[in-house]
């Protein structure tokens, strides 16, 4: 029996999410089509509604629907510090933690020769714009602390303190190999409390 192309169409769309394979994504599709119908249209229609509407912020690269984010436009943030993070599930993550007044940049990723990522690709030059624009005076980096996220923050720390900006680093309150959005709240604000100057 053949699967009908649109079932067919739903599964590979489904496929591309991280962590889905091919067993996963017929199911994922079956369960909606045969008990959620209503959920499925939510979804389309949720997923429609933020591919139109979501953008990146001009100052921090965050997703936002404004040109800028909620953090960035707030004048209750602390802009002579910058965090600077790997992705912006890592913003939601640092500001659960209730720790950090400050603003962020979002690099939308890690340096990964193997993989073809270099400076370019994760927006360092928007980087050094921002850090250097007068009011950060203190750049906080918090990538993870994988090889690739050890190896983008010694790149930026030495970018910056080129610069004369005072750079630190997140503490290892961190598992080594683990990621920011899977931390709870508490290890992560203990790490941004005993950040540490970057050697």
């Amino acid at each position: 029996m053949k699967t009908p192309s649109s079932l067919e169409a739903l599964v590979e769309a489904l496929r591309r999410l991280p962590g889905v394979g091919p067993k996963s994504a017929q199911r994922m599709a079956y369960y909606l089509l045969q008990h959620d119908r209503e959920g499925a249209q939510r979804l389309a229609k949720s997923l429609g509604e933020a591919v139109t509407r979501v953008r990146h912020c001009d100052k921090c690269n965050n997703f936002a629907e404004e040109p800028l984010c909620e953090l960035c436009s707030s004048a209750r943030r602390d802009a002579s510090i910058l965090c600077v993070v790997e992705m912006p599930g890592d913003v939601a993550m640092m500001e659960q933690a209730q720790a950090y007044r400050g603003l962020y940049f979002v690099l939308l990723g890690r340096l990964s020769p193997l993989d073809g990522i270099g400076p370019k690709e994760i927006n360092l030059d928007r980087l050094v714009k921002r850090a250097t624009d007068g009011q950060v005076r203190e750049a906080i980096i918090a990538t993870n602390f994988t090889t690739e996220g050890e190896a983008t923050a010694h790149y930026i720390a030495e970018m910056l303190t080129a610069r004369g900006l005072k750079v630190t680093r997140i503490a290892r309150g961190l598992p080594v190999g683990g990621e920011l959005e899977h931390v709870d709240s508490g290890t992560l604000a203990q790490s941004v409390i005993e950040r540490r100057p970057v050697d």
